[in-house]
């Protein structure tokens, strides 16, 4: 019986990755119903996520679509930013999955006996040497939570990278069945440098449903068969611990690489709620 709830849970994350399929559901989610019809739309996600209308910016009335209520954004002073030196804070909000230093193999924990390859989820050798002895992250983002995500520290955004990729589910059932999750899902890839941690790099990892991700910083919206390793000018470009860097639509997972050997967990354990902002890690005395 096991045996065989396991095989119908492989064919069925299989069965809803193929992108085009996520391509199918962006105009839903994009159609501007009429009022009525889609603030009792959105009434029921709330309900059925509770979600918290009290951090929105604006009122349920002024969203014209599901996505832009999907997307939206928070009130002023609802995810203040640790402003205490040395720390990494963290990106998004999120459910910390996983959290610890990187192995010398470069060989990252997806679940338990089961890893991915740092310079797979990178795509490239050359940018993954910097992080190895470094420290990692893994931030799931639920359906509830605020979808929008923001420079963990101070720095300079040197280049960032678009990986095509399939749109397996990120979700406990796809990172038990899916070898490599991270690395065959799409994702785009966002290298910082900072003066204070050196390099670090955010990997946002595209999901089933609209699988779209979007930058704040550049004219990228993923899962709209763009090629890979998409770089455009001005960069560097300035930015500061807490400023946005793009968005998820219908949500995901946020991989963070800081290459800093030094930094630990700021008080923080896997299955812990995180919001953006809050401290994630911190250099040891």
């Amino acid at each position: 019986m096991a045996r065989a709830r396991r095989a119908g849970e492989r064919l069925f994350v299989r069965a809803v990755s193929a992108p085009f399929l996520s391509r199918l559901a962006a105009p839903l989610v994009d159609l501007r119903a009429p009022g009525p019809l889609l603030r009792a739309a959105i009434r029921a996600y709330v309900r059925a996520y509770r979600v918290d209308l009290s951090e929105a910016a604006e009122p349920l009335t002024a969203y014209p679509t599901f996505n832009a209520f999907f997307t939206r954004r928070l009130r002023a002073g609802a995810r203040p930013v640790s402003t205490e030196p040395s720390v990494v804070v963290s990106p998004s909000d999120s459910r910390l999955h996983s959290i610890g230093p990187v192995p010398a193999s470069g060989l990252l924990e997806q679940i338990k006996d089961r890893t991915y390859a740092l310079a797979a989820l990178l795509g490239s050798e050359e940018d993954a040497r910097p992080f190895v002895s470094g420290v990692y992250a893994t931030l799931y983002l639920s359906p509830s939570m605020y979808h929008r995500v923001h420079s963990p520290v101070d720095g300079h955004i040197r280049s960032w990278r678009y990986v095509p990729g399939r749109l397996f589910p990120v979700n406990m059932m796809a990172v038990r069945h899916v070898e490599g999750l991270f690395t065959v899902n799409e994702r785009v890839v966002i290298f910082i440098d900072t003066p204070a941690f050196g390099p670090v790099a955010l990997v946002m990892v595209g999901a089933t449903n609209v699988g779209r991700m979007s930058l704040s910083f550049a004219p990228l919206v993923t899962n709209t068969r763009q090629p890979a390793s998409v770089t455009r000018p001005p960069l560097p470009l300035p930015i500061a611990r807490g400023a946005e860097v793009g968005a998820f639509n219908l949500g995901s997972t946020v991989v963070l690489l800081v290459a800093d050997p030094t930094l630990a967990p700021a008080g923080v354990v896997p299955e812990q709620i995180l919001r953006m902002g809050e401290p994630l890690w911190r250099r040891r005395p």
